[in-house]
């Protein structure tokens, strides 16, 4: 199995319908480094999703949607990045996903890395909203 960093093609598609808005619910959720997440990936799934404490199955709902223009490379950005506090896990990436659009996937995250917390906060550090780093940015 493998989790490869992405925004999913089926996300690109829907932008082009007009599937996700702004006002929609984003989640993100953990999974372990069992999971096979890829551009690939077309909806969020509890397959090899990381369990633990303080970590409850979805994820959590992502703050502080925003969309950006940096030259000509358009983003999404959220402006809160995702705690979970404290939290006995591990995970190796994780999925952002609309809960409003039948959890269709937007974007896969892959850490390099399994990253563990023991009764600690384990947050997710979103990437600067610019065009050479946004998680979700259309060139």
């Amino acid at each position: 199995m493998a989790i490869t960093a992405a925004v999913c093609n089926s996300f690109k598609q829907d932008v082009l319908n007009g599937v996700h808005q702004p006002g929609d619910t984003y989640k993100i959720a953990l999974y372990t480094s069992a999971a096979s997440l890829s551009k690939s990936t077309t909806a969020y799934s509890a397959t090899n999703e990381v369990s633990g404490t303080g970590y409850s199955a979805g994820g959590l709902a992502l703050s502080g949607f925003t969309v950006g223009l940096d030259t000509d490379t358009a983003y999404i950005d959220w402006t809160t990045d995702p705690v979970w506090n404290p939290a006995t896990l591990s995970a190796r990436g994780a999925l952002i996903y609309n809960a409003s659009r039948s959890n269709k996937a937007v974007a896969v995250l892959d850490f390099g890395a399994d990253i563990v917390s023991t009764n600690a906060a384990f947050t997710v550090q979103l990437p600067a909203p610019a065009a050479a780093t946004a998680v979700v940015r259309i060139a």
